[in-house]
């Protein structure tokens, strides 16, 4: 991994973030490596870098770019890192080109206590077209917030009070709503991580889940600016 300091935070939701700890790589990276092929080598990226990336990415050569990597520290509610834990287990399955270049670490409620928990800032309705999407707003917003304070409530209540009495936390974190903060080390090649942005920022994605993307693409853009800005221009301008 990298020898000097890296500093890319991105701030998402009302208390998560997506943190850079570490990268391997960088925009040279895969057109170097596609040129081993020639026992070529560049040492500066250049115009006709570029457009050898820009070709690798639209003919789908993918695997150059699973030598630039990134590990990062991701907090998120529970029920975002579901969705996002998917990216990890179907690279294996579904992916055309399947490897094992994530790595996954995730905070255990077995040994430390939960304190954070998310709140939304509005509530949405439920979409009358598609079944897993929302659209717009619920009409009594006041209603809305005082349910999901009064469920959230509740159970952060009994969850403090069975730690409390000696309960194992193993087993009183059962309780806690999917709302709950937790983090995770997740380090995954630029391939890997293009693919989730690809499908999270997007439309029928869910919108907590978009946020990441969308400051997931932002760190992307700082720390391989010519490759993400390539593959952006061949897939998702395109798309959009």
């Amino acid at each position: 991994m990298s020898e000097k300091k890296i500093e890319y935070i991105e701030k998402v939701l009302d208390k998560g973030y997506i943190e850079v700890v570490d990268m391997l790589g960088d925009d040279l990276t895969p057109v170097n490596a596609a040129r081993v092929s020639f026992g070529g080598r560049s040492d500066k990226f250049t115009d006709k870098d570029r457009r050898l990336s820009k070709f690798l990415i639209k003919h789908k050569h993918f695997s150059p770019f699973r030598h630039q990597h990134v590990m990062m520290i991701i907090k998120a509610p529970e029920f975002v890192m579901r969705q996002w834990y998917k990216h990890v287990v179907g690279i294996e399955t579904t992916s055309d080109h399947p490897t094992k270049d994530h790595a996954w670490n995730e905070i255990s409620g077995r040994y430390v206590e939960y304190s954070d928990f998310y709140m939304p800032k509005n509530f949405r309705a439920q979409s009358d077209d598609n079944k897993q999407a929302s659209e717009g707003l619920v009409g009594d917003q006041a209603k809305a917030e005082k349910l999901w304070h009064e469920a959230q409530g509740n159970s952060i209540s009994a969850y403090e009070k069975m730690i409390d009495m000696g309960m194992a936390k193993e087993q009183a974190r059962s309780i806690l709503p999917l709302t709950v903060y937790t983090q995770v080390w997740w380090t995954a090649s630029f391939q890997s991580i293009m693919n989730f942005i690809e499908l999270r920022d997007e439309a029928t994605a869910q919108v907590e889940i978009q946020e990441y993307a969308r400051a997931l693409k932002k760190i992307m853009l700082e720390i391989f600016p010519e490759t993400t800005k390539l593959w952006q221009e061949v897939y998702w301008d395109k798309a959009e």
